[in-house]
């Protein structure tokens, strides 16, 4: 099988190169071969790879910046997997939590209506409509928080600040479940694996979440970092929590970002651990 994979220089790109391998020969595409941007020419270029399977996880993902970039977010998350769903091969594409608008108290499941806050969540709804619209076998994995040991990302930052600064003031009303991006990779290459062994994949295709389990803020998520990555004696940023109102951003983040996986688990049998686990994990 041939695999066509997007964004491999990103956070969940870099991992899936190496965990679909044993699925097939991986092509794994950047800018330069597939570029998401130039939408016209995303056709043309998926047919002279001519792959049995796409896996996207490439996005727009600068969430502030995206609100005056409407329209390369556009173009990168919302118009650019309706084209790669009309080349009429099976899709596995990735969303988002940023399409809820957070007010929910429990955590999201599938059947929940989207309502995103700001134009990043707007573009990736829009991008999961439109390879539903398009009508192929597919799967649209939402996760959240992505994190990883590489790129640009929460956990790396925080790190940076914290042996840059004497103080660290954090977001503590915002709630979600941190994920790794090499378990979303490793969890996205199992659930692959099994609905290809389904005799009917328009069966199984559909919305799942894939997430970390448990919940935890901005701020709290931070001070696990800091307690699991600080070398003995070494002196930190002292950590602070502060409401959203303290820390003003262009786009509005949801409040509430936890993500039901139950559906995942039920179809494929894929569940991740706990958030606290998988950081010990990554962090170790």
């Amino acid at each position: 099988m041939k695999i066509l994979l997007t964004g491999v220089n990103g956070q969940v790109g870099w991992e899936l190169r190496r965990t679909l391998a044993p699925l097939g020969e991986v092509i794994a595409a950047d800018r330069n071969m597939l570029d998401l941007a130039d939408t016209a020419r995303i056709r043309a270029r998926v047919a002279a790879l001519a792959p049995d399977l796409i896996v996207n996880p490439a996005a727009y993902t600068a969430v502030d910046k995206a609100e005056s970039e409407s329209g390369l977010a556009q173009a990168i998350n919302a118009a650019a997997p309706g084209e790669l769903a009309a080349c009429g091969v099976p899709l596995v594409h990735f969303s988002t939590d940023y399409v809820f608008d957070g007010r929910k108290r429990g955590a999201y499941t599938e059947a929940d209506a989207p309502n995103p806050l700001g134009v990043y969540g707007a573009s990736k709804l829009a991008g999961e409509q439109a390879v539903q619209r398009a009508g192929v076998p597919h799967l649209i994995l939402r996760t959240s928080w992505v994190y990883g040991l590489r790129g640009r990302n929460f956990l790396l930052t925080m790190q940076r600040l914290a042996r840059e600064r004497d103080t660290l003031a954090v977001v503590d009303d915002q709630f979600g479940a941190p994920t790794w991006s090499r378990l979303i990779a490793e969890a996205t290459a199992l659930t692959i694996a099994r609905w290809l062994e389904r005799n009917n994949l328009a069966a199984t295709s559909g919305v799942y979440h894939l997430s970390c389990g448990g919940r935890t803020s901005w701020h709290g998520f931070t001070a696990e970092i800091l307690a699991h990555w600080a070398k003995p004696d070494e002196k930190l940023a002292c950590l602070t929590a502060i409401p959203s109102s303290g820390y003003p951003t262009p786009a509005a983040r949801p409040a509430n970002s936890q993500l039901d996986c139950g559906k995942l688990a039920a179809a494929f049998g894929v569940r991740l651990p706990d958030w606290q686990a998988a950081l010990a994990l990554c962090l170790e």
